[in-house]
């Protein structure tokens, strides 16, 4: 109720001015009262960890890790905040976010743009949250992309300790080339370092945490199949399906569909639920997937499930709907089948 009131306001501002004002809100609410708690629902098992319901923030909202307790105060079941580079950079020139309300749909250029990966160290280490926390890692836009896997290696070093999981986000469209490292022989490079790092710092710390690959939706099929294959050889525990869109199909002649950048909402629902489902039938239950991409109600969290998913992320239907969408969604999937857990 209070967001059916805000949400007037805030669309009357600009989208990333409206973004950095309900952070800052999150932050204040975060510090100032109590710790939120997950909306109770039957445990999920993934990836080794005991999630308190399938819902989860993906990761964009919150890059610096700013506003994790006040975000925790909408009962999800896991926060993803990122992504991080290793040293911070602003991204792309403003204006860079843009809302198209007619289509539920946001394009967003922002560049992975950040405080750099020490200060949502600091930030992490600052907050009350105990709950389950992805932390989601990129490269600096002005690494060459044949050293890509140094930033990523970078990043997991001193991420790795305060994550509950790492996602690794190869699939943004608004860092130059930053796709190419889903090619096969890029992607086998970059998992084979990470892997090996990740063995490293588990036996060094004495703890296992699991590693995520974010993947984009305009992929053909044998490029899901190429990745899932290198998902297997190289033991990653978990996928992320999907990043934003580059296609503008679904929003022909819509205002700032012109615009370039990565669009997410409700337009990206279907390009997003069909990797899903193509990753679920080609990797037959051996890891599990996280499904983001255009979730604005309960049906559609569901659906996800049904395509092949474990868990579900939301980012734009929050913008649209509000934190009761958290909820709405964590009911709709209380009671799907054991079938689709990993």
């Amino acid at each position: 109720m209070l967001y059916d009131i805000a949400r007037p306001l805030l669309f009357s501002l600009d989208a990333e001015t409206a973004h950095e004002l309900s952070l800052a809100s999150l932050n204040l609410a975060g510090r100032l009262l109590p710790a939120g708690k997950p909306v109770t629902a039957e445990p999920v098992q993934a990836m080794g960890i005991t999630f308190p319901n399938r819902i989860g923030l993906a990761a964009g909202l919150d890059k610096n890790g700013e506003a994790i307790d006040g975000l925790a105060r909408f009962g999800f079941g896991f926060i993803e905040i990122g992504t991080i580079t290793p040293r911070p950079q602003p991204g792309n020139p403003r204006p860079r976010m843009f809302r198209l309300p007619e289509v539920r749909g946001i394009i967003n250029r922002m560049g992975f743009n950040n405080h750099g990966v020490d200060a949502l160290v600091a930030n992490v280490k600052a907050t009350k949250f105990r709950g389950i926390l992805g932390i989601n890692i990129g490269k600096n836009f002005d690494t060459p992309i044949e050293q890509a896997a140094d930033d990523y290696l970078a990043c997991l070093d001193k991420v790795y300790t305060l994550a509950s999981y790492v996602t690794v986000n190869i699939s943004s469209p608004n860092t130059k080339n930053l796709r190419q490292l889903q090619g096969e022989s890029e992607l086998d490079d970059l998992l084979g370092r990470l892997k090996a790092r990740q063995e490293q710092l588990a036996d060094r710390h004495g703890r296992y945490v699991p590693l995520t690959l974010k993947i984009a939706p305009d992929l053909e099929p044998a490029q899901v199949i190429n990745i899932a294959d290198a998902l297997r050889r190289h033991r990653i525990d978990g996928v992320i399906a999907t990043n934003t869109t580059i296609s503008r199909d679904k929003v022909q002649g819509v205002r700032y569909a012109e615009q370039q950048g990565g669009l997410s909402g409700a337009p990206v629902f279907e390009a997003s639920t069909a990797v899903v489902a193509q990753l679920a039938q080609t990797l037959a239950g051996e890891l599990p997937i996280i499904a983001a991409g255009g979730v604005l109600d309960g049906r559609g969290a569901q659906a996800k499930l049904d395509a092949g998913a474990t868990l579900v992320q939301l980012y734009s239907g929050l913008i649209y709907r509000g934190p009761g969408l958290v909820a709405e969604c964590v009911h709709a999937t209380a009671d799907h089948s054991d079938s689709h857990r990993a």
